[in-house]
C-alpha cells in the first residue's frame, strides 16, 4: 500500500468517526497491531516474556484471549479468588475493545497501570499485578537486577526531560541578560549624543 493510499484510509476513517459522532452514534474503535516490546517500553524484554508466559499458561483454549473463566482460574491459582462481578469489573477496567475478554495487550495494560499507580489498592487488578511481580527467589538476582536497572532507565528518562526543561530555562535567562546588557550599552552610548 502506498503512503497516499494509507493516508487516504486514515482520513476516510477519521471522517466516518466525525460523521458518527455528529449523529450521536457510538463509535467502535479499531486498533492496529502494535509490537508489545516497543509499546510497553517501560518494561524489560524479560519482564514482558514473563508476563507473556503467565498469559499463555492460563489461556487454556489458546485463542489469544483470557476469558472470564480463564481469568477466574488465574486468580484462584495466584491465591486471590474473585467473585464473578469482581472478574467482570477487572476485565472492564482494561478492556479497550469491549469484547469482555483480555487480549495480551490489555493484559499488559494491567501492569502499566500498576506501575503508574493508577490501580486502586484493593482492586482485583492490583492484586493480579502484585502477585505476578518479579520475585527475586524465583528469577534470581540477575532478574531482579534487570528489573531495577529498567526502573533506573525509566527514572533517567524523566530526569532527562527535567534536564531539558532546566536547560531551556537557563538559555532563556541568558538571552534575557544579554538583551538587558545590550540595551544598557546602547543607552550609555546614546547618552553621549544628548549634549
Amino acid at each position: 500500500m502506498s503512503a497516499e493510499q494509507e493516508l487516504n484510509q486514515v482520513l476516510v476513517r477519521r471522517q466516518e468517526i466525525n460523521d458518527a459522532l455528529d449523529n450521536g452514534e457510538k463509535v467502535k474503535i479499531k486498533y492496529r497491531v502494535v509490537n508489545v516490546y516497543t509499546e510497553f517500553h517501560e518494561f524489560t524484554r524479560k519482564e514482558i516474556k514473563s508476563y507473556e508466559a503467565t498469559f499463555k499458561k492460563f489461556n487454556t483454549n489458546k485463542d489469544g484471549y483470557l476469558s472470564i473463566d480463564e481469568l477466574k482460574r488465574m486468580m484462584e491459582v495466584l491465591g486471590a479468588p474473585q467473585t464473578h462481578l469482581g472478574l467482570k469489573a477487572m476485565i472492564k477496567e482494561v478492556d479497550e475493545d469491549g469484547d469482555g475478554r483480555l487480549s495480551f495487550h490489555e493484559f499488559m495494560l494491567v501492569f502499566r497501570k500498576a506501575r503508574a499507580g493508577e490501580l486502586e489498592e484493593d482492586s482485583g487488578l492490583a492484586q493480579l499485578a502484585k502477585l505476578t511481580e518479579i520475585d527475586v527467589e524465583k528469577v534470581g538476582v540477575n532478574g531482579a537486577k534487570e528489573f531495577f536497572e529498567a526502573k533506573i532507565v525509566e527514572l533517567a528518562k524523566k530526569s532527562k526531560f527535567e534536564d531539558e526543561i532546566r536547560l531551556e530555562q537557563e538559555e532563556r535567562k541568558r538571552l534575557e541578560e544579554e538583551k538587558a546588557n545590550r540595551r544598557q550599552q546602547f543607552l550609555e552610548k546614546a547618552a553621549v549624543f544628548k549634549y
